[in-house]
């Protein structure tokens, strides 16, 4: 009878740590929407609007609704191109598109009038995309400021204290050194013990040390988090490591 109930606490408590990675899981994605319309303004429902990253092999497809709206959810933070077709209207394609770590991205396109053969290209803009989404206040920081900053012994969480608000001994807008929530890849990576690093006792402690060539990049909420982020009072620090590409490449340092 003891073996069948420690079995059965046992499969209770995998139930339950499985749902727990489940919701956590939905951290550290990106949001992409737009609406599509004419040159005139006017809204167009029916168009068939593609995500891509060909670096991961990764398409979304999806039609614009009766307000000629779309919105891709959950998608994994990197550059994405969004190809967009109706009818009687030329094929548009907008590249480089960011799609940041914790953020939505707004990518609203003008269609002209033509056919669907003919293909007008567009590169989005690089200023830096306003929230209007939620009333998050944070700063992603991407793979070119995490690898080009100057970081003490390689640890990346260094960089969190460049940010208003926030102090090198992990204070964020009052809040406590240990009351930061850390996730990889939407993965729970939080030092429970304490919530400092046990070597350094630095603040922004994971279970695992993230290096500068493993990261993509990482966003840092410090005021006010959604409901999928906020477990703790601080900051909230999703980290995403690269992706696998066609490409052989590798780093060395001394």
């Amino acid at each position: 009878m003891r073996k069948i109930l420690c079995s059965r606490s046992f499969v209770v408590l995998l139930v339950i740590l499985l749902l727990s990675s489940v919701s956590y899981a939905q951290a550290g994605r990106s949001t992409v929407r737009g609406t599509v319309r004419d040159q005139q303004g006017n809204l167009i429902p029916g168009a068939t609007v593609k995500l891509e990253n060909a670096e991961r092999n990764f398409n979304r497809t999806q039609t614009t609704t009766q307000e000629g709206t779309y919105v891709f959810t959950a998608v994994p933070p990197g550059t994405y191109t969004i190809d967009v077709e109706a009818q009687g209207f030329k094929k548009t394609s907008l590249a480089a598109v960011q799609a940041l770590v914790d953020t939505s991205v707004d990518a609203d396109i003008a269609l002209e009038v033509g056919n669907v053969s003919e293909t007008v290209n567009i590169t989005a803009g690089s200023e830096a995309p306003l929230n209007t989404t939620d009333a998050t206040i944070g700063v992603a920081f991407e793979n070119r400021r995490i690898e080009q900053l100057p970081l003490n012994a390689r640890n990346v969480v260094g960089l969190l204290s460049l940010q208003t608000g926030v102090t090198p001994a992990g204070y964020v807008n009052g809040g406590r050194a240990d009351q930061a929530n850390i996730t990889l890849d939407g993965v729970d990576v939080n030092e429970q013990q304490r919530g400092l690093d046990i070597v350094t006792d630095e603040a922004f402690a994971s279970v695992l040390r993230s290096t500068p060539d493993s990261l993509q990049e990482f966003r840092v909420i410090t005021t006010n988090p959604n409901a999928e982020q906020g477990r703790s009072s601080g900051a909230q620090v999703s980290l995403i490591t690269k992706s696998g590409t066609n490409d052989w490449h590798g780093s060395l340092y001394h």
